[in-house]
C-alpha cells in the first residue's frame, strides 16, 4: 500500500517533532543544529526547512506540543478526584511533578521563556496549564470554597509561583518541599468551612 503525499509530509513533521524534542531536551535550544536534526530523523535539510522555515520554528512546535501535554497531565490529575478542591491540588501537584520531567525542565522552564520571549511563552502557557488553573479557581469561587475575588490576578499569581516552584524543583529542589509549600500556600485560599 503506497502512502499518500499528505501521509508522508505527517511521518515526515512527526519524525522532526519527536527528534528535536529529543534533542532539545537533552541539549538545550542553543547546541541544537537543524541539519543534525533532519538528518537524525532520517530526512532532508531542505524538508526541515519546509516543515518549519528554522530551528526556532521547529523549536515553537516542541514547545506547544510540551505545553499541551503537560497540561493534559495537569487536567487528568485534577479529573481523577471529584471534589473540587482536591481537583485543584492533584492539578497543582502535578503540574510541579513536571518539573522533575527534562524534557519539561529544559524546553519549557529554561529555553522558551528565553527564546521565545515572555509574551510567547506565557500565551502558550495560557492555552494549556494556565487555563485549567484559571477554571478551577473559578468554579471553587463559585462553590464558595475560596472567597469570591477577580479570579484572574489570583489565577496568574499562582501560576507565577509554581512556575517558579517548578523551575527550582528542575534545578535540584526537593518535590516533596516544593509540595509542602504549594498545600500551604493554597490552604491560605480556603474560606472557613
Amino acid at each position: 500500500m503506497a502512502i499518500n503525499r499528505a501521509e508522508q509530509r505527517a511521518a515526515t513533521r512527526r519524525a522532526l517533532l519527536v527528534e528535536g524534542r529529543r534533542r532539545f531536551a537533552a541539549d538545550g535550544y542553543h547546541h541544537v543544529v537543524l541539519a543534525e536534526v533532519a538528518q537524525a530523523a532520517g530526512v532532508t535539510k531542505g524538508a526541515a526547512y519546509h516543515h518549519f522555515d528554522s530551528k526556532a520554528g521547529l523549536f515553537r512546535a516542541v514547545v506547544a506540543g510540551v505545553q499541551q501535554e503537560l497540561g493534559e497531565r495537569v487536567a487528568t490529575a485534577a479529573e481523577r478526584h471529584e471534589d473540587l478542591w482536591e481537583q485543584l491540588r492533584a492539578g497543582s501537584r502535578a503540574f510541579l511533578a513536571a518539573g522533575t520531567d527534562p524534557a519539561v525542565r529544559q524546553i519549557l522552564l529554561v529555553d522558551a521563556p528565553a527564546v521565545l520571549g515572555w509574551d510567547e511563552w506565557r500565551a502558550l502557557d495560557e492555552e494549556s496549564s494556565a487555563r485549567h488553573l484559571t477554571e478551577a479557581l473559578t468554579a471553587l469561587a463559585a462553590a464558595g470554597t475560596i472567597a469570591d475575588q477577580p479570579v484572574e490576578p489570583l489565577a496568574r499569581l499562582l501560576s507565577g509561583a509554581m512556575n517558579e516552584a517548578a523551575l527550582w524543583i528542575a534545578r535540584g529542589g526537593d518535590p516533596q518541599v516544593a509540595e509542602q509549600a504549594l498545600d500551604r500556600l493554597l490552604a491560605g485560599l480556603r474560606t472557613p468551612a
